[in-house]
């Protein structure tokens, strides 16, 4: 079984698990401000869930990467969306500030 370190925490998913998912079910504080009242809940057209992954997950979906795309993203920076990714083994997760997690600056992340 996968283990997702996220906001100092660690944990353990079933293989194909989806992160937005799993990050709200275990109370990780995965929007920042008022992305909490306002988002798509997860069909990936928002952005605010976006975070940098590091570990085995699913490939880019094509509304991960066309979102991703746009302002104020950048297809670029090192960010997917937690709502368009399946945990396929261990992962560490950071969520940077901003409205839609854009920012530089981290808020918190795996450690």
């Amino acid at each position: 079984m996968p283990d997702v370190f996220a906001q100092s925490k660690v944990i353990s998913c079933h293989r194909g698990d989806n992160l937005r998912k799993l990050l709200l079910d275990n109370d990780i504080n995965l929007y920042n401000g008022k992305a909490s009242a306002i988002n798509c809940q997860g069909i990936g057209t928002c952005g605010t869930c976006s975070v940098m992954v590091v570990g085995e997950v699913s490939q880019v979906t094509w509304q991960d990467k066309t979102r991703r795309s746009l302002p104020p993203h950048s297809p670029t920076k090192n960010l997917r969306l937690a709502c368009q990714v399946k945990v396929l083994g261990d992962v560490r997760v950071t969520k940077f500030n901003g409205f839609w997690g854009q920012g530089e600056e981290i808020v918190w992340q795996a450690d």
